[in-house]
């Protein structure tokens, strides 16, 4: 059996830990590099870094925040946000990330993933994908018409017509070797993942699918990995320090989930911390 990985997400914005609904009202929630070493204390397998402000803002990730975070980590790490060019990933694997997540550009260029592969290989790519439900359902008069979702960018801010089902299975054709699946809809919601649009794209690729957007427990990680996901991401409810990465995982493993053991195992409970 696969072991499932438990995945914190720090989307930073100037140096610092943000969250927010839906991509927007962000707030404060502390240091990356602190917030990194804490989380790989409790168990975390990975971690995610992702500069929500680098597109919008037409800029590159801040290499010195991967390098304070890596400092502070042994676990990989994926670091996505302003990757343009092949360039822009090497800085940020020179800088200590294992894995580069590109969105956007990869949607105004496509052929990145394949030169993004060439160069580093196919397990460096991550697709990250940010999914919507269609404004207007191709058949509005029939409720059960399949549900379908497309591509936003941006930071969620445009929509832009694209298949998300579609943009997943042709960007792993063209190299990128893992998906980070977050729904536009649930992100920082809390009212679970979307599992239709997990499933959906878990049934269409042969890369592994790591399920973000709108967890707020155990159980909506527990219900991810059973939709298809072989990892979950979350970063609220680490964050806001109602659940550690241990306290998940034993919710994880009594229901049946394979998962590496957290360090320190009932000492790193958030309830411990508190």
């Amino acid at each position: 059996m696969l072991t499932a990985r438990v995945i914190p997400c720090l989307d930073v914005r100037g140096g610092r830990v943000v969250k927010g609904v839906k991509f927007a009202n962000l707030r404060d929630s502390g240091d990356p590099a602190e917030l990194a070493a804490r989380y790989e204390q409790q168990g975390a397998d990975e971690l995610v870094v992702l500069d929500v402000s680098a597109t919008p803002e037409q800029r590159a990730t801040a290499a010195d925040t991967v390098q304070r975070v890596r400092k502070a980590l042994s676990i990989p790490l994926t670091v996505g946000g302003g990757v343009r060019r092949v360039e822009d990933a090497a800085r940020l694997l020179d800088a200590g990330a294992d894995k580069v997540g590109v969105n956007t550009a990869a949607v105004t260029d496509a052929a990145l993933l394949e030169r993004l592969a060439e160069k580093f290989g196919c397990q460096c790519v991550v697709l990250a994908l940010d999914a919507a439900h269609l404004a207007t359902p191709p058949d509005a008069w029939n409720p059960a018409s399949p549900a379908s979702w497309e591509v936003v960018v941006q930071s969620g801010k445009q929509r832009t017509g694209i298949d998300a089902i579609e943009w997943a299975t042709r960007a792993t054709q063209l190299g990128a070797g893992e998906i980070l699946l977050t729904s536009w809809d649930r992100d920082g919601t809390g009212s679970g993942y979307d599992l239709p649009l997990l499933s959906a794209v878990s049934r269409a690729v042969h890369v592994p699918v790591i399920a973000s957007g709108g967890a707020a427990g155990p159980e909506h990680l527990v219900e991810a990995m059973k939709a298809g996901a072989d990892a979950v991401l979350a970063a609220s409810i680490f964050h806001d320090g109602v659940f550690s990465v241990g306290d998940v995982k034993r919710v994880m493993r009594a229901a049946g989930i394979n998962v590496r053991a957290a360090l320190g195992a009932d000492a790193n409970s958030a309830e411990a911390m508190r």
